[in-house]
């Protein structure tokens, strides 16, 4: 799979909060699907819907132990993310840091004129 086809599957997973509370939940270590499925308010087969989704981005791995579902996160495609991130955070901070460097540069008085 593409590079950007998997940024956009771990985005697309990662606009549900309901989805960021399983994956912060994960961070802290493997849990089964009934414990990530405690703190919501919503259907055992919506949680189901939420897992799938978050595996089908790369994010969770699910395995079954006998009758029980086991998740564990996969952080690889989060960091592929952070990294796509951090390169255009550095490009904003470069380009405000140069916008900022004009205005100190330009005389004062085309200041004093704006604000007139």
């Amino acid at each position: 799979m593409r590079h950007s086809d998997r940024l956009s599957e771990t985005f697309s997973a990662l606009a549900d909060p309901t989805r960021r509370a399983i994956l912060a939940r994960l961070a802290q270590g493997e849990a089964s699907v009934g414990e990530l499925a405690q703190p919501f308010r919503i259907s055992a087969p919506s949680i189901s819907r939420h897992l799938k989704a978050l595996e089908h981005a790369k994010l969770i791995v699910r395995t079954k132990d006998a009758q029980w579902r086991r998740c564990r996160l996969r952080p690889q495609p989060l960091k592929e993310a952070a990294d796509w991130i951090t390169r255009y955070r550095r490009h904003w901070e470069d380009q405000l840091d140069r916008l900022a460097e004009y205005l100190d540069e330009m005389p004062k008085s085309f200041g004093a004129k704006r604000e007139r």
